[in-house]
């Protein structure tokens, strides 16, 4: 790879080495520290009572599947916005906007799909008018369909807007076809470990192509989504195909539209008016309006340039023809469309921080200097802020804890484990990985890495060595865990640290960049060349390349590990999900 990077890292091996034998002895204590539940609830709490995380939790709310399943057409104890919406979309409108339907995309599970989200078409009680934003949300969601399933054949008779919902199933792919956005599955990575894969009968991986009106696609999104239908992940990894053949079908593609993915706001959000940009949305000409929701579903392919793209073109005629049919007013001045529109970033008023990601904290009241918490992050972690008992869990997952339950606490219910894989007969070298900061550290701040994400497929314990840039030992082979302060830097700067792990035959390396900022301005930063971005290369997270005339840095872990896979969808600027990986500097 041609990347140059600017190092300075002799002053943070010392750093490192600096902490005292008796500090470092208690950093490794196999004593577990004792804590009340009371208190993990109370921290929980704190941290999750503002405002906009009440507002998103409220949004997300779900109706048990047996009401769903008890929802008839015209049933008087249909839920309340269900009958708003069959006020709007009769079964006859149902049929007329979808003639081309494919046959499981029936007016019924329309409506339970519709049901299971109470927010969806609900009645706003702060003078908002409900039945304006339902027919507006209706009207945004459809012509999404047509773009994301529709047939797309100008020749027939049917105009394209009415073309939507024909696939069921992403084109090329059949239930039982093999190898299908199944890579996530392995076992070794944290996605497979949280969202672990069904099998089929032969013991592979089942296929988690594109289903449903969204085109649901990959474990990760399998597993959340079931999460919330079911309140386990299991029943959609196990069964995908129900994702096609179900209620799921629309339901998958409700469930996008009302779930936020920071720092993007839900569609819900835009179409109601909950989201209220900032001025680093408004100067990155991210307003309200039918353009943003195109800059949520595939901004990254679609949004950004000069000039409209076909797509994007294809979603704002559909959006008219569906506005038109629903009674839905477009003013003169909706933004609907989002060429010169920058992406959603980490500086916008939708970066809600929604999952729980290990605190890093340091204090002097505790044994380790550890302070047995978690914090709000805003990228995908295994816990949710949106699932009970979660903050619980992934403190016992970073911390060696002992809980106390006790009157003033609720105990979590266990998360099951997944079934071990069969242990490989021949030995497999581990997978080293380092886990710290997700954003850039003030110099002179205290620091803490993380190697106890590194995993070995059979088993074997793993020792550490940390490693400068110049290859110099920086902590001894026992830690999983150093924790140093930056050193004093007058400009920003990267700093690197190595890490190999073993496992007493076979190693495995890696290495972990942090940003750093200068606590004073100084002067100008050297001159960084940066390699183009290239398929066939290797990136680690902090890399940063150049594509398509513009700069992306690899996200650190456990982002980072996509900077590597699939570049239809991580690509950096052009992949379909690419800032899920990347940063754009």
């Amino acid at each position: 790879m041609t990347t140059k990077r600017i190092w300075a890292v002799a002053a943070l091996a010392g750093a490192v080495t600096g902490l005292s034998g008796a500090h470092a002895a208690l950093l490794s204590s196999s004593e577990p520290y004792t804590i009340k539940q009371s208190d993990l609830d109370k921290k929980e709490k704190e941290l999750t009572s503002f405002p906009e995380m009440a507002a998103v939790k409220a949004s997300i709310a779900t109706l048990s599947n047996d009401q769903v399943e008890a929802i008839t057409v015209g049933r008087s104890a249909n839920p309340e916005n269900m009958k708003r919406v069959e006020k709007i979309v009769a079964e006859k409108d149902w049929n007329y906007l979808f003639p081309l339907r494919a046959p499981e995309y029936t007016y019924l599970n329309f409506l339970k799909a519709v049901g299971k989200f109470p927010a969806l078409c609900a009645s706003y009680t702060d003078g908002r008018d409900s039945e304006a934003i339902c027919r507006k949300s209706l009207a945004t969601m459809f012509a999404h369909f047509a773009q994301e399933t529709g047939g797309h054949e100008s020749w027939r008779d049917e105009p394209e807007w009415r073309q939507a919902l024909v696939y069921v199933r992403e084109m090329g792919w059949t239930e039982g076809q093999k190898g299908g956005y199944n890579g996530e599955c392995n076992p070794d990575t944290w996605q497979g470990q949280t969202w672990p894969c069904g099998k089929d009968k032969d013991g592979d991986f089942l296929s988690y192509f594109g289903r449903g009106a969204k085109q649901l696609s990959y474990n990760y999104n399998y597993g959340p989504f079931s999460e919330a239908m079911y309140g386990d992940v299991r029943p959609l990894l196990d069964h995908p195909e129900r994702v096609a053949d179900t209620w799921m079908n629309l339901a998958s593609a409700i469930f996008f539209y009302t779930y936020p993915q920071p720092p993007k706001p839900s569609m819900l959000f835009v179409i109601d008016g909950t989201w209220k940009p900032n001025e680093h949305d408004k100067a990155n000409g991210l307003v309200p309006g039918f353009g943003v929701t195109i800059q949520i579903i595939n901004g990254g392919v679609e949004c950004g340039g000069a000039d409209e793209n076909a797509q994007s073109i294809n979603r704002i005629n559909y959006y008219k023809e569906f506005a038109k049919y629903l009674k839905v007013p477009i003013p003169a001045d909706e933004v609907l469309g989002c060429k010169n529109m920058k992406q959603f970033d980490e500086g916008g008023s939708g970066a809600l921080p929604v999952y729980w990601e290990q605190d890093w904290g340091w204090s002097p009241d505790t044994p380790t200097g550890s302070v047995y918490a978690c914090q709000l992050v805003g990228y995908q972690t295994p816990f949710s802020a949106f699932k009970e008992g979660d903050y619980t869990r992934c403190v016992q997952h970073f911390f060696n804890v002992k809980i106390v339950q006790d009157a003033g606490g609720t105990t979590p219910e266990p998360t099951p484990e997944p079934k071990p894989e069969p242990t490989p007969a021949a030995n497999v070298a581990p997978v080293a990985r380092i886990a710290g900061p997700t954003g850039a550290v003030t110099a002179g701040s205290k620091v803490s890495l993380s190697a106890e994400g590194s995993t070995d497929a059979n088993g074997d314990a793993l020792t550490y060595t940390w490693q400068s840039q110049d290859g110099q030992t920086v902590a001894g082979k026992d830690k999983a865990v150093i924790t140093f302060n930056v050193p004093e830097s007058a400009k920003d700067a990267q700093y690197a640290i190595g890490l190999t792990v073993s496992d007493g035959a076979l190693t495995s390396s890696t290495s972990y960049i942090l940003n750093v900022k200068a606590k004073a301005s100084g002067g100008g930063q050297d001159e960084v060349t940066y390699g183009n971005w290239s398929v066939t290369n290797k990136y680690n997270p902090g890399d940063i390349v150049r594509n398509n005339g513009a700069l992306y840095q690899c996200k650190s872990f456990p982002e980072g590990a996509w900077c590597n896979v699939s570049p239809s969808y991580y690509e950096p600027g052009a992949g379909i999900a690419w800032q899920d990986a990347w940063n754009a500097l």
